[in-house]
């Protein structure tokens, strides 16, 4: 007898499911499609439970301003969750949201960076070593951001000209900064113990790494080459969290940052350090050695050199580059005491 028994139709797809897939088509990263996820579920929690497709731009503002006005989040924070509702209604439902009236909006503090001195920065890598020296090392002589020096790639390390391709960087650019002579040894080292170990997983029938967007489809044998592999790989393989699939991916995120802290601590350096002190370090002893400030603009991968003025608040001078008044005072005082002190000359 034939079959008249009708197949249902294929259930709907979960939102967040949608989001994600939406999140790799676009190749952002795995930390975004975490934050974006994060965001949307609070987003559908704070109004009840309804779908975003029965809401809009008023519900956005609203969750924006409780963002702002009752949890007191950064402007940051806020920032990154409108980003997240924005790229849900128009990637993921194909909704365009008018320009949001009314947001109370969280107030972005003006803030001074962090430098350490050149003592302090010695101090401070004197009580590193291993591979963490290494890295540390490399933020403040080649002015990395933490997420470019864990993703830094066998293959952007350049010994014979002595540079570094740090590759999607911030805004998605690439750049070239300076390989320091003083590391240049130690990382040589480094690298020869972690091919070691990249051997012996390629034996065990492992040894393959993420490769970004596409490049796995259009190069199946580049995953597993040496030149792909991390310059800092993790001491430990794991599933990766997309896929699945067991490999051995950079160091995490929180070594170096912890690291960095316990070192200053016992360096006794009175200041909030944190990794991307080193980076703001290097930027101001550059201009601090009288480089110009494009070069240095260059260097750390700045879209604006307004971005890279900010170092020159603390060049050789005080607040603003400004010489205090008391400081003129003392040098008036002084050049006249040097010109009272010497002897009459006699005719």
């Amino acid at each position: 007898m034939p079959n008249h028994e009708v197949e249902s139709p294929p259930p709907e797809r979960r939102l967040l499911d949608l989001l994600r897939d939406a999140i790799r088509r676009k190749h952002y990263s795995y930390r975004t499609e975490q934050s974006y996820v994060h965001w949307v579920r609070r987003f559908v929690f704070f109004h009840g439970k309804r779908h975003p497709r029965d809401m809009g731009a008023d519900e956005v503002t609203a969750f924006l301003t409780h963002l702002a006005r009752v949890r007191s989040v950064s402007a940051s924070t806020q920032n990154q969750a409108l980003a997240a509702l924005l790229f849900l209604y128009g990637e993921v439902l194909g909704v365009r949201l008018p320009w949001m009236q009314g947001i109370d909006r969280a107030k972005r503090p003006v803030r001074v960076p962090v430098v350490l001195t050149r003592d302090e920065v010695r101090a401070l890598l004197s009580q590193l070593e291993g591979t963490k020296w290494l890295m540390a090392s490399l933020l403040y002589g080649a002015g990395l951001r933490l997420r470019e020096c864990l993703r830094l790639r066998v293959k952007d390390v350049d010994f014979g000209y002595r540079q570094i391709v740090v590759r999607d960087g911030k805004g998605g650019k690439d750049r070239v900064t300076m390989l320091p002579a003083a590391v240049a040894e130690p990382l040589r080292n480094h690298l020869a113990r972690v091919k070691r170990r990249h051997e012996r997983d390629l034996e065990e029938g492992y040894g393959e790494v993420e490769l970004p967007f596409a490049l796995e489809r259009k190069y199946p044998r580049a995953p597993r080459d040496w030149a792909w592999q991390y310059v800092f790989p993790s001491m430990k393989l794991s599933a990766d969290p997309r896929s699945g699939v067991i490999r051995r991916h950079h160091v995490f995120d929180s070594v170096l940052p912890r690291a960095i802290s316990a070192a200053a601590r016992a360096a006794g350096i009175a200041k909030p350090v944190g990794s991307h002190t080193l980076r703001h370090s290097f930027a101001t002893h550059l201009l601090q050695g009288g480089y110009d400030i494009r070069t240095v603009q260059e260097l750390l991968g700045h879209q604006d050199v307004s971005t890279t003025m900010v170092y020159t608040h603390v060049l050789n001078k005080g607040g603003h580059g400004v010489a205090s008044p008391l400081d003129r005072l003392e040098q008036r005082r002084a050049e006249y005491r040097a010109a009272v002190a010497q002897p009459a000359i006699s005719m």
